[in-house]
């Protein structure tokens, strides 16, 4: 059994950015395609570009790679930026669907697949604004 070196990013872990744009364009793709992401996919604008790009961004600095967010969206304040979607249950769950289907097709590494989505888990329970 091998030890997982705890100074290697989860960026570095997952592959890097090639697996960072898979994800955000699988994750999309299922938010389109999905009925129980129908609700989900009703807060977006109809052209996903921009906001692909921005999770793109978004993911890459919080997994650990590049300042490619920050720098020019500041402080992510994600909760703040989402405030004006009502974020409930079936919200949150929905979007884990979508996300957790985009991990299972990009993300090799079990570990590193597994520990991310227990982060992003985390991440979607604390976005949630209404009950």
């Amino acid at each position: 059994m091998t030890s997982i070196d705890a100074t290697i990013s989860l960026f570095d872990r997952i592959g890097g950015s090639a697996t960072i744009d898979a994800l955000v364009d699988r994750f999309y793709e299922r938010m389109d395609m999905l009925p129980e992401a129908k609700g989900i996919r009703a807060m977006h604008a109809d052209d996903l570009g921009l906001i692909r790009d921005v999770l793109k961004r978004y993911l890459t600095e919080w997994t650990g790679g590049p300042k490619l967010y920050s720098p020019e969206k500041g402080h992510p304040r994600l909760r703040q930026r989402h405030i004006g979607f009502a974020i409930g249950d079936a919200e949150r769950d929905a979007w884990m669907l979508c996300m957790r289907g985009a991990l299972e097709e990009t993300v090799i590494d079990i570990a590193a697949r597994q520990d991310l989505d227990r982060a992003m888990s985390g991440l979607a329970d604390w976005m949630r604004n209404r009950p």
